[in-house]
């Protein structure tokens, strides 16, 4: 890398933002913040931006504009409020690379936007793929837009294939933690609390991801981001349990052999080899032993159970729309969890209620998935148990 690579992070106070700020904090020589956003918390996009120092920065819930603003006057950074203005500052001319880090249907307009703009996309947000994959894949296509996987699994994919783009993939092998309900059956997963969801056993992550993942779904979820990711068939997709999230995916070629990405969980190398491809830059990231680990072992996941990865299959082999609605009530399904208003299991019923009620598409233009995503929220948020 010769010349700094600009960056936008949309979401910069989240999990991956500020992870993503970590990377460019300790390589001040390669990357240069151009803008950073929030949705509420205004104390710490604050804190980011006099550190950092970008051009922009964005507050999304516009009632906490006056705060950002006063406490910003004289650092010299333009400050707005609002979701269209982050479909506008994606579009500024110094920017090389958008980390889009937002939280779930959130991060669809924006991406279109900065695809359109013939901006680099970081993606860490996986719903815009899950929501509208078609669209967004063949407009980065027309824009000669690369797209550059954040989630650990996707990187990982993307890892094992440079330098085998022209070999035909036979299948890739997606690993899952588990979560911390590993090997319970539903019976016993009928009184647990949030709290217990929130505990993942190897990763730090948002509330949001960290119950999709207790749930299976964030799974069924990255099944679809793959599938127009790397434009797969779903009967190339297989997903594997792997407890000791050290294996984070592999792919495996038409002559049999398997490449696998591994390594310590730590989405900062992820993060990293986005922003920095085609290189790889020297980190202090912890280094993984053989030795700690003698074992790394392998499962079937348990769809019986964890019925949510069902779900987004079926929804992937529907297609049209139903990926749309599967994202928009299990957003809402993970919220009523997060609020104690549905059990852990119950998820999945509001889900399935969602995809067999809400209206079908088969070619869905954008306006046709906002509609969806809108009429999915109403019946979900509706539902009763």
């Amino acid at each position: 890398m010769s010349a700094k690579k600009h960056i936008a992070i949309l979401g910069s106070t989240g999990s991956i933002g500020t992870q993503a700020l970590d990377v460019i904090r300790a390589n001040t020589d390669k990357f240069e913040v151009e803008v950073l956003t929030a949705m509420n918390n205004s104390e710490l996009l604050i804190k980011q931006a006099i550190e950092f120092k970008p051009n922009t920065v964005v507050i999304t819930n516009e009632s906490l504009y006056d705060e950002v603003f006063n406490e910003l006057d004289g650092h010299d950074i333009k400050v707005y409020a609002g979701a269209n203005a982050l479909n506008s500052v994606v579009q500024m001319e110094d920017i090389d690379i958008v980390l889009t880090a937002l939280v779930g249907y959130a991060g669809l307009k924006p991406t279109i936007s900065a695809i359109e703009s013939g901006k680099s996309i970081a993606l860490a947000n996986k719903e815009t793929l899950v929501v509208a994959g078609e669209l967004i894949t063949t407009l980065a296509q027309q824009k000669a837009v690369n797209i550059y996987p954040v989630d650990s699994e996707h990187s990982a994919i993307f890892q094992c294939l440079v330098g085998e783009f022209h070999n035909p993939i036979e299948k890739i092998i997606l690993t899952a933690s588990g979560g911390p309900f590993r090997c319970r059956d539903r019976e016993s997963l009928i009184g647990v609390k949030k709290e217990q969801a929130l505990k993942h056993p190897n990763w730090d992550m948002g509330a949001k991801i960290t119950i999709d993942s207790a749930s299976l779904m964030n799974k069924g979820l990255e099944v679809i981001e793959a599938k127009w990711l790397f434009n797969l068939r779903m009967d190339q997709i297989e997903v594997i349990v792997h407890p000791q999230s050290i294996i984070h995916s592999m792919v495996q070629f038409e002559d049999g052999s398997i490449k696998a990405q591994m390594g310590l969980p730590d989405m900062k190398l992820p993060i990293q080899f986005a922003l920095s491809y085609p290189d790889r830059m020297k980190s202090d990231f912890p280094r993984f032993n053989f030795i700690d680990y003698p074992e790394l072992t392998f499962e079937q996941p348990d769809v019986e159970t964890f019925r949510n990865l069902s779900l987004a299959f079926e929804s992937m082999k529907q297609g049209g729309n139903m990926p749309c609605i599967l994202n928009a009530a299990n957003e809402v399904a993970v919220a009523k969890f997060l609020k104690d208003e549905i059990g852990f299991l119950e998820m999945s019923d509001l889900i399935e209620h969602c995809l067999a009620k809400t209206s079908f598409i088969k070619k869905p233009t954008y306006e046709d998935y906002v509609m969806s995503d809108t009429e999915t929220r109403e019946l979900a948020n509706a539902y009763k148990i």
